[in-house]
């Protein structure tokens, strides 16, 4: 197959491991290199409710022959694995008649230790499956499953409608439909298991034994891992995807967008074992066999980290716009089904401070449209409903301010204030009753000592 002639030993071993982690092999893994440069894959896989162990050969050569075959069949004999196991031999060439007619005969004869044999043309076949590029020996990601970018048991409009039920003066049957927007993201789902030991003469001085999974933003450019909100989002909800079929969201969203896989799936998986290897690597001090300390960097190897799954899904990114009259509200988020986690949220925000947070108390002004903290909103003297200080009209009766939604209540209340009796122009300004009120009590109290009372 000369389009992988240009790979490597390694690099051919490398792909295969890949390609039978995309066929559903599970705990897919190399053993260690060996003197003549030979390297073996190590995986299981579950048949009819039984775990059985595999032991792959990988022949990066025109033809392979019986020895090889037969050296298999002994390597699997004693490989350590408590229950059943088998073999492959996979080779980018062919296979001799010898080496066919042996694999045959342990399948005839039910051999315990069975070997399927996979050349050149089984390669191509398998490629198509799994979206190999048989050119530069990737795995490219053919990926159409998304999270639910909405809860099919409520509405589109349902995680906005909420995000309104606490700011006050408004209700959620009252607002416009949003302007919705669905973007369908790329990430990855990486889980892999890291096992090294590090010995010096003393013995070993470090270990490692880790389960990681993470998901990584698989957009164009440098992968970046997700947060850990993210992350969760995502590894609690793979189970409960859906095809990603534009068609039917353009019913429910105004705009839809797809994004593209930036890089192979090879390509992430490198980026994660290097992340992993170094998030693993550490200084470890020790003493030696002469009582002198000792720093060593005990850093993991490729080879001591295995990728255990690299699963490819959309994450919908879903950006709602609500407008009310001479304000639009964003309102952001990661979408799986009735998850989400919030990425950008307009409507628990001031629009006239930097007062942000659904920890604060916010009302929604009428008159304007605005979204207001404590601080920003004030009651309408003549209807007594709120109206923030952005929009009101304003006029000192006294000592005090009032608040009104335009001119015409403003001068509705001047008449009326006009005509009010001295004592109820007092309770319109709190400061000048309050003064009124000591002020009656000082003459009192003079008039009392006057009198000769004291």
């Amino acid at each position: 197959m000369p389009v992988l002639d240009d790979l490597s030993g390694f690099e051919f071993e490398d792909v295969m491991e890949d390609v039978f982690r995309n066929l559903g092999y599970e705990n897919v893994r190399q053993a260690e290199r060996t003197a003549d440069e030979g390297r073996d894959v190590l995986m299981e896989e579950v048949v009819d409710g039984t775990r059985r162990g595999v032991v792959v050969e990988c022949k990066h050569t025109g033809t392979v022959g019986r020895p090889v075959v037969q050296k298999l069949h002994s390597a699997i004999a004693t490989f350590e694995f408590d229950g059943p196991k088998r073999g492959m031999v996979a080779t980018t060439g062919r296979f001799t008649g010898p080496a066919i007619e042996y694999a045959e005969r342990l399948q005839r004869n039910d051999d315990p230790y069975p070997i399927e044999l996979i050349d050149g043309a089984d390669l191509r076949e398998i490629a198509d499956e799994i979206g190999l590029d048989l050119y530069n020996g990737r795995i490219e990601i053919l990926c159409d499953e998304t999270l639910r970018p909405y809860d099919p048991a409520t509405s589109v409009a349902a995680p906005v409608e909420e995000a309104f039920h606490d700011i006050d003066n408004i209700e959620s049957a009252d607002l416009p439909a949003p302007h919705s927007h669905v973007t369908f993201r790329p990430v990855v789902a990486v889980t892999a298991d890291t096992n090294a030991v590090f010995e010096t003469s003393v013995g070993v001085i470090h270990r490692v034994n880790d389960r990681s999974r993470f998901v990584v933003h698989a957009e164009r450019g440098q992968p970046r891992t997700a947060s850990g909100d993210v992350s969760n989002l995502v590894v609690e909800n793979l189970h409960a995807t859906v095809d990603l079929e534009a068609d039917r969201f353009e019913d429910q969203f105004d705009v839809v967008e797809e994004r593209r896989f930036g890089q192979t799936q090879t390509e992430y998986k490198d980026w994660a074992v290097d992340r992993i290897r170094k998030r693993h690597t550490t200084t470890v001090s020790y003493t030696g066999d002469n009582n002198v300390t000792y720093t060593k960097t005990c850093e993991p190897k490729r080879s001591d980290v295995s990728v255990q799954s690299i699963e490819p899904v959309y994450l919908p990114q879903v950006r709602q716009t609500t407008e009310l009259q001479e304000y639009a509200y964003p309102y952001e988020y990661f979408a799986a089904g009735p998850s989400r986690v919030t990425t950008e949220d307009g409507i628990h925000q001031c629009v006239h401070c930097d007062t942000a947070g659904d920890d604060t108390t916010y009302t929604y002004c009428a008159n304007c449209g605005s979204i207001n903290c404590d601080s920003h909103i004030k009651t309408e003297r003549l209807e007594g409903t709120p109206v923030c200080t952005g929009c009101a009209v304003t006029e000192r009766f006294a000592f005090k301010t009032k608040y009104f939604y335009d001119a015409e209540n403003r001068d509705a209340f001047r008449e009326e204030y006009a005509s009010m009796p001295f004592y109820e122009k007092a309770m319109e300004n709190t400061p000048l009753a309050l003064g009124t009120v000591v002020l009656t009590v000082l003459v009192l109290l003079g008039l009392f000592a006057s009198g000769g009372g004291i």
